[in-house]
C-alpha cells in the first residue's frame, strides 16, 4: 500500500460541528508493514459492534460528561440527591460502583449475536472518560472488581477479559475503547485545583513531576490491557484534547488558546497534554503486532483509522475510515431505548460500504447486564439480510461513482465483480421490474445475477449505464427484503 500525507484544508479544530473533527483532518499512512497488513485486513470486515458500559448505567445517563463542568445540555444533570452542587453530584456519580452488580451479564449471547449479524470485530470501553475501570487494574480501586463493588464476587467481575474471550471464540476481534483523559486520577484531575472542563485541571508544564505520573499511570494501564486480555487487534484511544500540542511551531491549529462560549463557561482550553503516543504505540506493538491504533482525532501517523462519529459521510474518503453510530438510544444505555428499523440499519451499513468505510455499530448493554430485547431481533434482521449479501458487502472497497439514487456499488478487491445494490424506496415497493444502475456499463460478455436467486438476468447498456430487467419470477420469490445486489461478473 502506498504511504503518503494526505492533506485536507479544513482544519478539525475550526469546524464548528464537534463531529468532523474525527473525519476532517491530516492522515498518515503508518510505515510499519504489519500495521499496512492488518489495516488492510480491517477493511475487509465492514461491520463491527461497539459497546459503551460502566457504572453509570445505572442512572441511564450520558457517560461520564455530567461531571465534566462544561454547559452541554445534552448530558444536564438530573439524578442524584442535589443535582445543582456539582460536587455532591460527583460523589455521588462516582459511587455508583458501591451498587454496580450487573449479575444478568451474558457474553457468549451477545457474541453469538454479533456474530450471526455479520460482526467481525468488537470495541469495548475498558475505560471512558470518568475513570472507571471495566478491567481488573491494578494502577486504581476505581473499577468493576474494586472490593467495594459488589460485582467483584462474580466469577464474571472481570468483564473485559470475558467479553474478550467470548467474542474470539466466535472469530471476532478484540478492540480496546481507552479514554487517554481519566476524571478520576489524581494525576489528571487534582484535588487541589478545581476542575475547568475536560482538560488536565493544572499546568503540565508547572507541575511536570505531576503530568509525569499521569503519563506514566496511562502508559501502565494501557500496557496492562496489551499484556492479560489475550490477543487484541484495535487500540481504540478517546479523548483527543489529550495530546501533544506546540502552539508556536503549528499556530493556525490552535486560533485561540482560550475558546468561550457565550456563557462563558470554558469550552476548550488548548494545553500541551503529551502522553508520548509514540512510545505507546511502540510499546504495545511489542505486545500485540500489527496491532491497529486509533488515536481518534489527533493528526499523525497514530490514527490509523478515522471515526466520523454518529453520521455518515456524504461522499468517499480517501482513507481507512469507520462511522461510529448509536443503534438505538444513545452511547449509553437509556431506558426504553428505540432502536433503528432493519431497513434503516441495512441501508446505512450500505451506504457506508459503498463509500469505502466500515460501521461500528453502537449497543449499550444496561445496568443489569443485558441487552435490551430490541438489540437482539434488529440483530438477526441484518444478519438474515448479510446471509444473502455479504459477498457485495465484505472484502469490498469503494468504486465510482459509489452511489446514485438508490443504488449503491461495491467491488470485490480481488476481483473484477462489481455489485450493485439497489435500496428500496421508502414505499416499500419493493424491486421493480428493471432499473438503471448509472455511471458504470458492463463488459462485452458480462454475466448479471442476483444475489441469492438462481439465473441469469438480462441487461443492455444505456447512455446513463447498464440496465438490469428483474423476472417477475424472481420478484415473486426474492431471496431477502429491503434491498438487493445485482452482481456483474465484468464492468468496462
Amino acid at each position: 500500500m502506498k504511504k503518503f500525507l494526505l492533506f485536507i484544508p479544513i482544519l478539525f479544530v475550526l469546524v464548528s460541528n464537534a463531529q468532523y473533527e474525527h473525519e476532517i483532518t491530516q492522515y498518515v499512512w503508518p510505515e510499519d508493514q504489519k500495521v499496512l497488513d492488518k489495516l488492510e485486513d480491517w477493511q475487509d470486515l465492514k461491520f463491527g459492534l461497539l459497546m459503551h458500559w460502566g457504572a453509570y448505567s445505572q442512572w441511564g445517563v450520558v457517560e461520564s460528561w455530567s461531571i465534566c463542568p462544561e454547559d452541554y445540555g445534552w448530558c444536564e444533570r438530573k439524578k442524584g440527591s442535589n443535582p445543582d452542587d456539582y460536587f455532591t453530584y460527583k460523589k455521588e456519580y462516582e459511587n455508583l460502583k458501591l451498587s454496580f452488580n450487573p449479575t444478568g451479564f451474558e457474553p457468549d449471547r451477545w457474541a453469538k449475536a454479533a456474530n450471526n449479524a455479520g460482526m467481525k470485530y468488537v470495541v469495548f470501553t475498558t475505560k471512558h472518560h470518568d475513570g472507571f475501570c471495566m478491567f481488573d487494574s491494578k494502577y486504581t480501586d476505581y473499577k468493576i472488581t474494586s472490593k467495594a463493588c459488589p460485582f467483584s464476587v462474580n466469577p464474571k467481575a472481570n468483564v473485559t477479559k470475558e467479553i474478550f474471550e467470548a467474542f474470539r471464540e466466535e472469530g471476532l476481534w478484540a478492540g480496546a475503547y481507552f479514554s487517554k483523559p481519566d476524571w478520576n486520577s489524581e494525576y489528571y484531575w487534582d484535588p487541589k485545583f478545581p476542575p475547568l472542563d475536560r482538560n488536565v485541571n493544572y499546568d503540565p508544564a508547572a507541575y511536570p513531576e505531576q503530568w509525569e505520573n499521569f503519563v506514566q499511570f496511562t502508559q501502565n494501564q494501557i500496557m496492562e490491557l496489551m499484556t492479560d486480555y489475550g490477543k487484541i487487534d484495535i487500540l481504540w484511544l478517546d479523548g483527543g484534547w489529550v495530546s501533544k500540542k506546540d502552539v508556536d511551531k503549528f499556530p493556525e491549529m490552535y486560533p485561540s488558546k482560550l475558546r468561550e462560549t457565550k456563557s462563558g463557561f470554558i469550552k476548550n482550553r488548548i494545553i500541551n497534554q503529551d502522553i508520548r503516543m509514540d512510545e505507546i504505540a511502540a510499546k504495545a506493538r511489542e505486545k500485540q503486532p500489527g496491532l491497529i491504533v486509533v488515536d481518534r482525532a489527533v493528526r499523525g501517523p497514530n490514527q490509523n483509522y478515522l471515526t466520523p462519529e454518529n453520521r455518515v459521510p456524504d461522499s468517499q474518503l480517501p482513507y481507512p475510515w469507520e462511522s461510529c453510530i448509536i443503534a438505538g438510544g444513545g452511547w449509553s444505555w437509556v431506558p426504553d431505548a428505540s432502536f433503528m428499523t432493519p431497513k434503516q440499519a441495512i441501508h446505512m451499513l450500505v451506504d457506508i460500504v459503498a463509500k469505502g468505510g466500515n460501521l461500528l455499530y453502537n449497543i449499550a448493554p444496561g445496568p443489569d447486564g443485558k441487552w435490551p430485547e430490541g438489540a437482539y431481533s434488529l440483530l438477526e434482521s441484518m444478519g438474515n439480510w448479510i446471509d444473502v449479501n455479504g459477498e457485495a458487502i465484505y472484502s469490498t472497497r469503494a468504486v465510482a461513482p459509489f452511489k446514485t439514487d438508490n443504488i449503491c456499488l461495491s467491488q470485490q478487491k480481488d476481483t473484477k465483480a462489481v455489485y450493485a445494490i439497489y435500496l428500496e424506496e421508502e414505499d416499500g415497493s419493493g424491486l421493480p421490474d428493471s432499473f438503471a444502475v448509472k455511471g458504470i456499463t458492463a463488459a462485452k460478455d458480462a454475466k448479471l445475477t442476483l444475489l441469492g436467486a438462481k439465473g441469469n438476468l438480462k441487461w443492455q447498456n444505456t447512455e446513463e449505464g447498464v440496465k438490469v430487467f428483474i423476472p417477475a419470477s424472481i420478484r415473486k420469490n426474492l431471496p431477502c427484503d429491503l434491498a438487493w445486489a445485482v452482481k456483474i461478473s465484468e464492468v468496462k
